[in-house]
């Protein structure tokens, strides 16, 4: 079976997922795992893909780049696939993992993709650091001290940290944070 997987980064993303699915379409898969999610989250539409999986198989996407974050996660979605006997086709660059060709440029490709994006980051963060020494970057404005304290009482009333950063719609490393600072003070 031809399976297809799309992915965007955001919801706000909806040609871009719209036309991957009409390439995966035009691929003829017969089934089709889709999400907007960014790549460094849990892809639950991937792992669900990869289960589907049977021997014989095979994984389609329009661009590496809408499948791994990386050449490790690259790697290990491959092997996933060549423990199940399946393949990858990334139509784009017109490769496949079920020959030898293939497997070599995909690896290399990934590498270089890799490259660039850590690349980029870099360039991130000495955009962030500049902006910063102009007094243009601020970052994010700190919790207010009423909500600081609120984390603190449901600590010590018994509350899981998940259960706080839930209830007071924060993030949970905000939660150890304030309690870490708390202990410290």
């Amino acid at each position: 079976m031809i399976i297809g997987y799309a992915r965007t980064s955001t919801t706000e993303q909806i040609a871009g997922l719209e036309a991957q699915l009409r390439e995966l379409e035009a691929a003829q898969c017969k089934k089709i795992f889709q999400e907007q999610v960014s790549s460094v989250s849990v892809r639950a539409q991937l792992e669900a893909a990869l289960e589907f999986t049977r021997e014989g198989d095979v994984l389609v996407v329009t661009k590496l780049d809408r499948l791994a974050r990386s050449v490790a996660d690259l790697m290990a979605i491959i092997q996933t696939l060549e423990q199940k006997q399946a393949g990858l086709r990334i139509l784009n660059l017109g490769m496949d993992t079920q020959t030898p060709t293939g497997k070599l440029m995909l690896t290399v490709l990934g590498g270089v993709a890799q490259f660039e994006r850590e690349i980029m980051l870099e360039r991130q963060r000495e955009g962030v650091a500049k902006a910063k020494a102009a007094g243009k970057y601020k970052g994010r404005k700190p919790l207010a001290t009423g909500l600081r304290q609120e984390v603190v009482e449901l600590a010590a009333n018994g509350v899981t940290k998940t259960q706080i950063a839930r209830q007071l719609n924060i993030g949970e490393a905000s939660v150890y944070r304030i309690l870490a600072d708390n202990r410290k003070g």
